[in-house]
């Protein structure tokens, strides 16, 4: 089974209501699809959405990468010495993690169908249903208060929320106004992308466990380069801490890992470049016994349909942040990953379980 083509299209689909954090607003899902065909003819498909903020990619540079570096380098390798297209695709090009996900995606899609497997049980097939959770954007305390009402009214148990877009005291009155609202049986995270300094965080922290708001972990509350705060706030607080922007690769994980610098990990394909090196990251924290996250950034269900079957398949990812094909007006596909209020079913199909791409999506 042999790469005969690699084409890409750009898609675009407006988002319910704006998706706000500390780092950026999105209106609009925009993506690079990618499609791989194999000469038996076997389909596999990717994607990967611009995070300028995060990943430094844009639709420009994903879509170049995949058609100008990408494609020459692995037209005509055979699927069959998949470690081998894996290394030429990673070694290819520094950075461009998005683009590479994109592919390695895809490339996975087919393996798995040739295999007539769905992707979860080629990776390892630990679970078929797992439960996501819903975003919570920053915005008034009020507002975020009754957004989170109506996710716990839509079937959602666990609450992912933003903060760290200003000053700490705000951060505390969103979460006190949640928790109010919704009491105290639903799980509650706080995602602060980068926005805290070290100290302050320690601060809020600790004024958020006196106050007893029983916040289940605290995601990435120091800017991502800032591993010695990141294990600061670790130690100084009883509520679990997560690396997200901190870990890229491997190499990073290692050394968050090594340092003890945080007590959970989350992955996200467009930040490692995809299913075979999230595989790696996953492996190496389940040696020093660390749970995952795996999440994802502003994607269509190809890219999520991706994720979920990658952290479904690994024994060691216990927390799952799939919820942004549920912020789109509307599918972009046919087929992949179904909903049924909080909980994801991964299907029977082969591969992702792709049928259909919706061709009015399609950016001309």
């Amino acid at each position: 089974m042999n790469i005969q083509n690699i084409e890409t299209f750009q898609i675009a689909i407006p988002l319910h209501k704006p998706f706000k954090t500390a780092l950026r607003t999105v209106t609009v899902a925009e993506s690079v699809v990618v499609k791989v065909t194999c000469d038996n003819g076997i389909v596999g498909y990717g994607e990967a959405p611009p995070t300028h903020v995060i990943t430094g990619d844009s639709l420009a540079s994903i879509d170049y990468a995949i058609t100008k570096i990408f494609k020459p380098l692995l037209l005509g390798e055979s699927l069959r010495n998949r470690e081998q297209v894996f290394e030429r695709l990673y070694k290819s090009a520094v950075g461009n993690t998005s683009a590479k996900a994109a592919v390695d995606m895809a490339i996975y899609d087919c393996i798995a169908q040739q295999a007539s497997m769905p992707l979860f049980e080629f990776l390892g097939g630990y679970s078929s249903t797992i439960e996501t959770d819903y975003t919570v954007s920053v915005n008034h305390p009020d507002e975020m208060a009754d957004d989170a009402q109506q996710y716990i009214h839509d079937g959602f148990s666990i609450l992912k929320v933003k903060v760290g877009k200003d000053k700490i005291e705000k951060d505390i009155e969103r979460i006190k106004a949640i928790r109010k609202r919704i009491g105290g049986h639903a799980l509650i995270r706080l995602d602060a992308n980068q926005g805290w300094h070290a100290k302050e965080a320690v601060r809020a922290i600790q004024k958020m466990e006196d106050l007893g708001l029983d916040v289940e972990l605290v995601e990435q509350p120091v800017k991502a380069y800032d591993v010695e705060g990141l294990k600061y706030v670790t130690e100084n607080t009883q509520t679990p801490i997560m690396a997200d922007e901190s870990i890229f690769s491997i190499h990073d994980a290692k050394r968050v890992l090594e340092n003890g610098a945080a007590d959970l990990i989350n992955i996200k394909l467009m930040k490692a470049g995809g299913i075979h090196e999230a595989l790696r990251i996953a492996k190496l924290a389940h040696i020093y016994g660390i749970g995952c996250m795996v999440g994802s950034m502003i994607e269509t269900k190809i890219g999520i349909t991706a994720a979920a079957h990658f952290a479904a398949s690994q024994p060691n990812v216990n927390r799952y942040d799939f919820d942004a094909p549920l912020m789109l007006s509307e599918d972009l596909i046919e087929g992949g990953i179904a909903y049924k209020e909080s909980d994801i079913e991964l299907g029977v199909g082969i591969g992702l379980g792709i049928e259909k791409i919706n061709d009015k999506f399609i950016v001309d």
